[in-house]
């Protein structure tokens, strides 16, 4: 599998005026995650530049010595230039997410689809600090599959739930490497940088839109929400379809507000 500067990432498509598509799964996952999706959307979107990437220490990328939000986010960007593209839109699966919000804010992008990633930590916060030293211990899976517990795994179909429950490949300095913001900040810190990086997007003119199975919990400023039920915490997996429509009008509509988003 190429590398791209130290990213090991699958690049699909042709390259044309169209913006290319990077997508970004979520914590212990890789960039199998995304099979359904794509050939959804080359149906729908034939020949559009897809780069699914492997997350630093997922898949078949190397590991890195911090993977803090910044950095990461860095390194991936540094593998979209490596591999040709310019101004992608983004797509970010749970922690996926978050980096896809990050990367929006600190580099040119066209547009950011957020699958079931809340931003807002509410409680998740002080789960993951109660759980810190279980983690850092012999201990450490159990708590990784409590969490897995409450992703409605079981409500997918037989093939997504393959996909979601055998393609996990947890590690304990991965969790805790990916949630060490979250463990050395308070979450009003973790928040505010969020919403920080929201209005960065937002006053670029992007398009920013949030993918979940239920309605948010609480409603972000200039985000989107859309509500494809019955997903749990993979809508990508439950409706590949939907989310390709979404993603494909998302790239025929990219502009400023007011200019077809």
């Amino acid at each position: 599998m190429p590398l791209f500067d130290q990213i090991s990432a699958t690049l699909t498509g042709v390259a044309d005026d169209r913006p290319p598509v990077v997508l970004l799964h979520g914590l212990t996952y890789d960039r199998r995650q995304w099979g359904p999706l794509t050939r959804e959307l080359d149906t729908l979107d034939p020949g559009r530049r897809t780069f699914a990437l492997d997350l630093p220490g997922h898949g078949q990328s190397p590991p890195r010595g911090s993977y803090r939000s910044d950095e990461v986010v860095d390194a991936l960007h540094r593998a979209v230039t490596a591999a040709g593209l310019d101004a992608p839109v983004v797509a970010g699966h749970s922690l996926g997410g978050i980096l896809a919000t990050v990367y929006a804010a600190r580099y040119p992008t066209r547009g950011v689809l957020n699958l079931d990633q809340p931003l807002r930590l509410g409680r998740f916060g002080a789960i993951v600090r109660d759980a810190e030293p279980a983690l850092r211990g012999p201990g450490w899976r159990a708590v990784w599959d409590r969490f897995v517990a409450g992703m409605g795994i079981d409500g997918l179909a037989a093939d997504a739930r393959v996909l979601a429950r055998d393609g996990s490949s947890p590690r304990p300095e991965l969790l805790l490497g990916y949630w060490d913001e979250i463990l050395r900040s308070p979450d009003a810190l973790v928040d505010e940088q969020r919403e920080r990086e929201l209005a960065a997007i937002a006053a670029r003119g992007l398009r920013y839109v949030l993918v979940t199975s239920t309605e948010p919990a609480v409603r972000l400023p200039d985000v989107e929400p859309v509500v494809l039920p019955g997903g749990g915490h993979f809508p990508h997996l439950a409706h590949p379809r939907a989310v390709a429509e979404l993603l494909a009008q998302s790239l025929q509509r990219v502009g400023p507000p007011g200019a077809g988003w």
